[in-house]
């Protein structure tokens, strides 16, 4: 388009708009952030190791249940412990850094269209290529769930992001080394982040596409010698401390974690080889047209003149079509999957997406055309239309009478969200009437009002359908049992676990447990320092007899064999998932009647 930039914004929305939009959005991502409760087994998990680290004070040796816990570095529990530090300990200040980092890739997979664009289309592409990163539901379910992933998958891409943005046409020496060195920093943040793998993808990445491109000059622009000490700056004093407290840590991480990770099936997360296809078209189900366009346009700049700014022979979309590819075939052959694990692509493919829109978007508002941008509406809509054939099925879900309840309560959410949707997504048909009779400006106008529409109905959906499921996932949580445990709790109380590894009830009873006849993934760290556990059930009786005033968090399943020890204790209260007790002579005295959360 010929247009000028001030009638271009104009067409689009007034700054003053744009600032109040993105307003809203950031109080609707982080909104929403302490409404559930904590989600087993890794929103309690990470939960809890930040938790410890704040409470104890070691902020070197990451502990989960009050075991050594090696599997992961310590980046995403070192920042939930100072967001406790900062605001307390709660639910919304351990989801804090997942959603920080979710949000930072929308704007960074902006900034990043815009800045490859240039000049009036890049605000356009950044825009477009923010917006479906921030309505694609696996990102925005990522940004408000505490695991790792989202924290790797958004520093990750931060990284992919600033190569490909120092290597544009026309920097200084000075602004190309400074953004490879902000990559190089990254790439150490990614290790910190979740191991090897953070530099292992860009690694891999790198080679590949330089095979594909021999456009060896790259390597020349990595500034390689003083990229490596910023990485290293960052990355390894960490890893040196803790191998010298902890001489078990290196073989533990190194080989364990990492490698039998991806060459043995020792997780028991084999899953299928296609396992993460329904992922990815789910995730990014808004968008997937434009997906496909997008990847078109990667293969075509593999070999042509780039379509954005970049130095000769650099070949930035080709480069983030390969990282998308990359990515999932490396996880696909791996040996332990999981969800999350495909989660680094996504500001990538919704770069390339966004890039695609924008230029639809150009030629239809040129052109006067609309049938294709119509044609995928039509496709939005028969989606929302087509989850409400889920209603029945979720209503009908749960084994249990109280599961049976709770379900029938989470698909009333459902429905609202689905309501909801489909009543935006008539909002976003409305502002394409009469696009034929209007001047181009007019016409990117109404593309640009529909296609926001659109993206807050699944924004909306999936954020709605999200908070729903506190109605099975409170009961999981055991937070309501917490509160009335917690009084029988103090510092130096020993609190046991029967054989069940609980990963939300240590985090809201704020004290860790004892594991008693299971190790679980605690097995290192219990094999570490093995006194701190009760092998056997018989082990954990004599312990009881002999602390003064012990609680002991048992499964309902077990509760028969628990009594036929005869042990001197008292119940305080149950959940659906697991009873408390107490020595009858603890301080303050146990109910009479002990506690039972409502059902729903």
């Amino acid at each position: 388009m010929n247009t000028s930039f001030p009638s271009l914004l104009s067409a689009f929305y007034t700054r003053r708009f744009l600032w109040v939009l993105a307003a809203l959005f950031t109080l609707a991502w982080f909104g929403v952030l302490d409404y559930r409760h904590l989600v087993a087994s890794d929103e309690g998990r990470y939960g809890e190791i930040a938790r410890e680290m704040y409470a104890t004070g070691d902020w070197l040796t990451p502990r989960y249940n009050g075991y050594k816990y090696f599997e992961k570095p310590p980046l995403q529990g070192w920042m939930t412990a100072i967001a406790y530090t900062l605001f307390g300990v709660g639910e919304w200040q351990s989801r804090l850094w997942t959603g920080i980092t979710g949000y930072f890739a929308i704007l960074a997979t902006g900034f990043t269209a815009w800045k490859l664009v240039g000049g009036e289309r890049g605000v356009l592409a950044g825009w477009i290529s923010a917006i479906l990163l921030a309505s694609s539901p696996m990102w925005s379910v990522g940004g408000h769930f505490n695991t790792l992933d989202m924290g790797l998958s958004s520093i990750l891409s931060c990284a992919l992001f600033s190569l490909m943005l120092a290597q544009r046409n026309g920097l200084s020496t000075t602004a190309r080394r400074n953004w490879m060195w902000l990559c190089w920093a990254f790439t150490a943040l990614a290790v910190l982040s979740k191991g090897l793998i953070g530099l292992v993808i860009p690694g891999m990445v790198l080679v590949v596409y330089t095979l594909t491109t021999w456009d060896w000059a790259l390597w020349k622009r990595l500034h390689i010698f003083s990229g490596l000490v910023v990485f290293f700056a960052i990355a390894s004093p960490w890893f040196i401390l803790v191998s010298i407290k902890n001489p078990e840590f290196a073989h533990f991480f190194f080989i364990h974690e990492h490698w039998d990770r991806f060459t043995k099936d020792t997780h028991n997360r084999k899953g299928h080889p296609l396992y993460f296809v329904p992922l990815i078209l789910v995730g990014f189900i808004p968008w997937l047209w434009q997906l496909a366009q997008g990847f078109i346009n990667a293969w075509k700049d593999r070999r042509g003149e780039p379509a954005v700014s970049a130095v000769s022979g650099f070949r930035p979309l080709w480069l983030a079509g390969l990282w998308a590819v990359l990515i999932f075939a490396f996880f696909s052959k791996s040996q332990s999957k999981l969800p999350g694990y495909i989660m680094p692509i996504f500001p990538a493919i919704s770069l390339l997406a966004g890039l695609a829109l924008t230029s639809a978007f150009e030629r239809m508002s040129s052109a006067g055309e609309d049938r294709s941008w119509k044609r995928q509406m039509v496709y939005m809509t028969i989606l929302v239309l087509i989850a409400f054939v889920s209603l029945p099925y979720t209503y009908q879900l749960g084994k249990a009478p109280y599961e049976q309840l709770e379900y029938q309560e989470y698909t009333v959410w459902i429905a609202v969200a689905l309501v909801a949707a489909l009543t935006i997504m008539v909002y976003a048909w409305s502002a394409i009437r009469g696009f034929e009779h209007k001047d181009a400006a007019h016409r990117l106008r109404q593309l640009m009002d529909s296609l926001l529409r659109v993206a807050i109905a699944f924004f909306v959906l999936i954020q709605i359908v999200g908070l729903g499921h506190d109605t099975h996932g409170r009961s999981i949580s055991g937070a309501d049992l917490a509160k009335v445990v917690r009084p029988y709790i103090q510092d130096e109380t020993p609190v046991y676990s029967i054989r069940m590894l609980d990963h939300t009830f240590p985090f809201y009873i704020q004290h860790p447990t004892i594991m008693v006849d299971m190790q679980d993934e605690l097995e290192f760290g219990i094999n570490q320092e093995p006194d701190t556990w009760a092998p056997k059930v018989a082990d954990f009786a004599v312990r009881w007899n002999n602390d003064n005033a012990p609680v002991a968090v048992v499964p309902l399943q077990y509760l028969d064999e628990i009594a036929a020890l005869k042990l001197p204790m008292a119940e305080v209260g149950r959940d659906t998932r697991r009873a408390v007790f107490v020595k009858p002579t603890h301080t303050p005295a146990p109910p009479a009647q002990p506690y039972t959360p409502p059902v729903n």
